[in-house]
């Protein structure tokens, strides 16, 4: 059910704030009750201000032993009933797949934030990359359906860390914002709106009393009501194959059903939940494709080139996973060129490329710093050969 988000959650008005702080702010709205991290670069300041803020609000705030203790709890607060959240970045969020990979498994609904920064390993602690695409749909081993939003703003950080909270809510199952240092740390005017223009879901819940048989993972649907730890039902919770009502069955016919649902109740929705803007299309023979800090220069390349008088377009991809394939087959059929314009040595442009089954040219680098708008034109400027 939908439903406006609690008034004493939401300092709505015009504010200026970090992408990092709209994002604790957009998770507060959104009814976050529960916060578990380990502190890491870059995405500490979202941990500093909900530690402020979340107690305020009744909720529990709590610093823990490392990344995999924080997601554990996050999905343990979430079988209590909360709407929980983590933040971490790049070697945090490696080990959290474990965790991420049960989260799937049990279909535990809760937000994690990755604020992205180069690696591999340690990588630059403070300085931007988008190096974390493929991790985020493959990180954890066997098969499951990701779902990914990327802010390219401090106002998407609010918006989209909300729209995270609601689709975990709805979808029963982790659901990552890929945010990156860039955006994270840059702070612009953010429009917070009213409680009462915000709309919040709540996962669905049985019904009064049910039986203690009920099922807990499916009950012909492809997404089951969750029950609540402590509410009188029986509850059991194991990353095993298991049947509708969570207890382990070892079989190939169970994993097929398990895995089949688990994947089929979000690729069924992929295109609701596809999100992205288009700049300059509808004419367009040169398109580039992007996300996150690297969309804005790639946006001002754009503008630049059609000053210039080229027919040149954007793509910038709000939702990462499910991937935007439909869009992008449909656009792979308008334009000549096809431009992804990342900060990763091709992760984007490997999703791209599979999508629409041509090659694509690539802007990338190994992160440290933003491409430079100037580097986008000089691709959109080319003549195919």
């Amino acid at each position: 059910m939908k439903h406006a988000a609690d008034g004493a959650r939401v300092r709505a008005g015009r504010q200026f704030l970090s992408g990092n702080a709209a994002c604790a702010e957009g998770a507060l709205a959104a009814g976050c009750s529960f916060f578990a991290c380990y502190p890491i670069t870059p995405s500490t300041d979202i941990a500093e201000r909900i530690a402020r803020r979340l107690p305020e609000l009744g909720g529990t705030f709590i610093e823990m032993e490392d990344e995999m203790a924080a997601l554990a709890a996050a999905l343990g607060a979430s079988w209590s009933g909360a709407k929980s959240m983590t933040a971490t970045s790049g070697p945090g969020y490696s080990l959290m797949m474990e965790n991420y990979g049960l989260a799937m498994m049990t279909e535990t609904p809760c937000v994690i934030v990755n604020v992205q920064r180069g690696g591999p390993s340690t990588g630059l602690p403070t300085l931007v990359a988008q190096q974390d695409v493929l991790q985020t749909r493959y990180g954890s081993h066997g098969d499951f359906e990701a779902i990914a939003f990327a802010p390219a703003s401090p106002q998407e950080c609010f918006d989209l860390t909300v729209h995270a909270f609601n689709v975990a809510e709805r979808y029963r199952q982790p659901v990552v914002v890929l945010s990156d240092e860039i955006v994270g740390h840059m702070t612009e005017r953010v429009e917070v709106p009213p409680a009462a223009s915000i709309d919040v879901f709540d996962r669905l819940r049985p019904g009064e009393a049910p039986p203690l048989d009920t099922p807990r993972y499916s009950d012909g649907k492809p997404i089951a009501p969750m029950p609540r730890a402590g509410d009188g039902s029986r509850v059991h919770v194991t990353g095993l194959t298991h049947d509708e009502r969570g207890y382990p069955v070892i079989t190939a016919r169970a994993q097929t059903l398990l895995v089949e649902r688990l994947m089929s109740k979000v690729s069924r929705y992929a295109d609701d939940l596809a999100l992205f803007e288009e700049v300059e299309l509808g004419d367009a023979e040169v398109a580039v494709v992007s996300f996150g800090c690297s969309a804005r220069s790639s946006l001002a390349a754009v503008r630049r080139a059609r000053a210039e008088g080229e027919a040149v377009g954007m793509l910038r991809l709000k939702t990462l996973f499910p991937f935007p394939e439909r869009r992008l087959r449909a656009l792979a059929k308008q334009v000549d060129r096809i431009v992804v314009a990342e900060l990763s040595k091709g992760q984007l442009a490997f999703l791209v490329e599979h999508a629409v089954g041509r090659p694509v040219e690539r802007v990338n680098s190994a992160g440290g710093e933003m491409l430079l708008p100037a580097e986008v034109l000089e691709a959109l400027r080319r003549r195919s050969p």
